[in-house]
Order: C-alpha cells, then structure tokens, then sequence
C-alpha cells in the first residue's frame, strides 16, 4: 500500500515501487527524469513527489523530448525585438508568466519568460515548485521599471495606489505576472479587487487602452509609455528571467539570442527603450534536476 511507503524511499524501495531494476532507478534518476535528492551521497526519493509523478507520468512529456522553436510566457519588448533582430529562428507566444511556466513544463517551448513576485525577490520559487525535478535552468533577462502609465499630462493626478479605485486599470489575464504584483500591492494597501477596467493581453495593448482613452491607467513597463509618449510613474524594479531547457540552450536557436545579447545594436535598444538594466543578462538563479 502506497500509504504505508516511508517518507523518503530508498534506491531498492523505489525499484520495488516501479518494479523494476535497481539499476534502472539509478539510470532514471542520472538522465533527471525522476525526482529525487542526495543524502550524505545516497539517492533517496520524496514518497509525496514521487507518487504525484508516477500518477502524471502518462500524461506528461518527457523533459527530454524535442521542444518547438517558441518562446512561451509574458511579453517584453526587448525579449520580442530580439527575437526577430538576432535571427534565431524563434517565434514568440506571449500569454502571461505562469501560463508560460505550464506550457513549458508540457514542452510546448524552448524557453519560458516570467516576472513573478515571491516573499523574496524573483521567479524562483514559481520555477522550483513546477519544474525542480526537470533539466532546466533559470536566467536572468532584465531588470524593468514597472509603473503607472497614464495619459499625457497626467489629467487625474495620479500620484498613489489608493487613487486607482477611482479610475479605469486596465486588467490583464489572471495568471501575468504584472496582474499579480497589483493585485499584492492593492492587497497590502486594503485595496483588494478595487481596480477594474479593460482587458490586455500584453504590455502594448495594455499602453495602447491608455492612448486611446478606454482606461485611465496602466500597470505597465517605462519602455511602454515612452514608445507612446505617455506618463509615467515608477513604482518597483522588477526581475525577468527566461526558462530554458538545458539541452535546447546549446542549440543554434537559443545560441544565437545569446550571441545576439552581446551586440552594441541590442545594448543601444535597451536604452532606447529606457527602464531597462542589462548588465545581469544570463546569469543562472535556479537549475533544476
């Protein structure tokens, strides 16, 4: 009875579980395609997380499978400009951070973009929850001056979050990572579910339902308001980092985003897309496996 496993099983109790060799364990466990951790230099296996992977097992990809040519996860101008700039090869599906984070673990993308807000700093702890067990790494994008973008003049004096219960926000998608920092922030302030407006699916149409007027504010990116000329009021410098498979990294798509991150032409966007600092690009924050 599973009930009756040990809290930790062992290399032998694992086999008999899955019965199958011992070796075999030792050969799943090399490749990363079955969780465990190391004790003192013995391989032990987590009851609670193996049985949730056995039970998803039939389900799930392989961590090894082939990966399509997509970058999946929440949009930023820099990361799409380059795409097209560097030519990896690299089409684009921006749906939000943690929706990008469930499309990755189901291999629909060789890497992954995200901005999620934790108790202590960035990103980790999302990754580590959904893809600790998988040969992955996180890395460092940017980091993004995140604000208030509001129309020209700022024509409601909008200073503060205790004014946005008063204006139309735009809303974005429950799972981008932007909705999820106000949606803190609101929190902390006692202003739970108090900012409503229109939907937008990304950083430009979030800009955009300010430009045209259908709402009064947006919590968006600097590079957004300056490409439209509007205001902005900074409220926090966040962390974007890129999910990547360890094995697509070394493939000629991702290679040559990397090769193209050290040009003079993607420095000088950066700037001229202002809220940016790049000087951090591609350092590892978490590896999984």
């Amino acid at each position: 009875m599973t009930g009756d496993l040990p809290t930790y099983l062992t290399t032998r109790e694992m086999a008999d579980l899955l019965r199958v060799k011992e070796r075999k364990i030792y050969d799943l466990a090399a490749a990363g395609e079955i969780p465990h951790s190391r004790a003192t230099g013995k391989l032990l296996f987590p009851r609670d997380v193996v049985l949730a992977w056995i039970d998803n097992a039939s389900e799930a990809p392989s961590p090894h499978a082939p990966r399509p040519p997509v970058v999946l996860g929440s949009h930023d101008p820099l990361l799409e400009w380059s795409l097209r700039e560097s030519g990896s090869g690299l089409a684009a599906f921006f749906d939000g951070s943690m929706d990008g984070v469930e499309r990755f673990e189901q291999a629909e993308g060789v890497a992954a973009g995200l901005h999620v807000v934790q108790d202590e700093g960035w990103n980790t702890d999302a990754v580590a929850r959904r893809l600790r067990f998988q040969p992955v790494a996180l890395l460092q994008w940017a980091w993004r001056s995140r604000g208030f973008i509001l129309p020209a003049g700022n024509p409601k004096n909008v200073s503060r979050l205790a004014d946005l219960p008063r204006l139309q926000v735009v809303r974005r998608q429950a799972q981008a990572g932007s909705q999820l920092l106000l949606d803190r922030l609101l929190a902390e302030e006692g202003l739970a579910g108090r900012a409503e407006g229109p939907m937008a699916r990304d950083e430009r149409e979030a800009a955009l339902a300010v430009l045209d007027g259908s709402a009064d504010l947006a919590f968006g990116l600097e590079a957004s308001a300056r490409q439209f000329k509007l205001d902005f009021i900074p409220v926090c410098q966040e962390r974007f980092d890129l999910i990547v498979g360890r094995r697509d990294w070394f493939e000629p798509p991702l290679q040559a985003l990397q090769a193209f991150t050290r040009t003079q032409a993607f420095a000088e966007m950066a700037r001229t897309l202002g809220g940016y600092r790049i000087e951090g690009i591609w350092t590892p924050l978490f590896n999984g496996g």
